[in-house]
């Protein structure tokens, strides 16, 4: 079972907007020793995110999806939902009590007519595929919802973001830092990636469960310092008592071959 985030939304890939989610659903899973899988971004095609939500359904990942829950044309994640589901939507009654107390909160001290059509509009916000449950939302009450292990909220990140917090602590808390990790590098000048490569080789078969990684840099003048030279980043990930064994041996085989190294510093925020 991993992390996946799906991020839906014509505006993403026309550039009309930068997506903020991916690099701020790191830091969410981080913070919980947790880490994202994957990531795959889709624009407003029903098609092509019913057929994608199928086969994440298939999976045993838990997915978060952000966009598309609104009640606009050009709003299609529920019902894709429904559909890679096999079941119809339906008006969720918390879902209802919370529209509704959005709408009393926009009209205060006025009756909720729900036979508006701008407050019927409202209610299909709460069309949710048939066995759902709501993920509350702090900052305007129109909820998100989850069905089996994936959760679907806003494209806003001021509604997005808290409402994903509260589904990783409310559901998922038994796998906070459940499986360790640690990560540790250096940098290597002046040294070409198919030197090292057999040195990687060596210590994933010598530690078993390690994942040597390779980033090659040209030279980072913005960083500047050692890190505006042409660099390789070396170094393993894992089991922190395994990365622990791994790391010298693989900072030693750097020196035998002759590399210049300098510890790696953690990246700018």
């Amino acid at each position: 079972m991993g992390f996946g985030l799906i991020v839906i939304g014509d505006e993403i890939l026309s550039g009309r907007r930068i997506d903020k989610h991916l690099p701020k659903i790191i830091e969410i899973l981080a913070a919980r020793g947790l880490s994202l899988g994957w990531a795959e971004y889709i624009g407003d095609d029903p098609a092509r995110i019913t057929a994608t939500f199928k086969r994440t359904l298939a999976s045993e990942d838990i997915v978060f999806s952000t966009g598309g829950i609104g009640a606009t044309p050009d709003d299609h994640t529920r019902l894709c939902a429904a559909q890679a589901l096999g079941v119809p939507l339906e008006l969720h009654p918390e879902a209802r009590e919370l529209i509704l107390q959005r709408i009393l909160d926009m009209n205060p001290g006025a009756p909720a007519v729900l036979s508006l059509p701008e407050n019927q509009h409202r209610l299909k916000m709460g069309e949710f595929p048939v066995g759902s449950s709501i993920i509350p939302n702090s900052y305007n009450k129109i909820p998100g919802f989850s069905v089996e292990h994936h959760h679907f909220v806003p494209g806003f990140p001021v509604m997005a973001w808290p409402m994903l917090e509260w589904v990783l602590d409310n559901k998922y808390v038994h796998l906070h830092h459940s499986n360790p990790h640690e990560e540790r590098s250096f940098l290597v000048f002046e040294m070409p990636e198919s030197t090292v490569t057999p040195l990687m080789e060596h210590i994933e078969t010598q530690f078993p469960g390690v994942r040597v990684f390779s980033l090659p840099s040209v030279g980072d003048s913005e960083r500047g310092g050692v890190y505006a030279r042409r660099h390789i980043e070396l170094g393993v990930k894992g089991d922190p008592a395994s990365v622990d064994r791994a790391y010298p041996k693989l900072r030693d085989g750097v020196l035998a071959l002759g590399g210049e190294i300098i510890e790696a510093q953690p990246p700018l925020a």
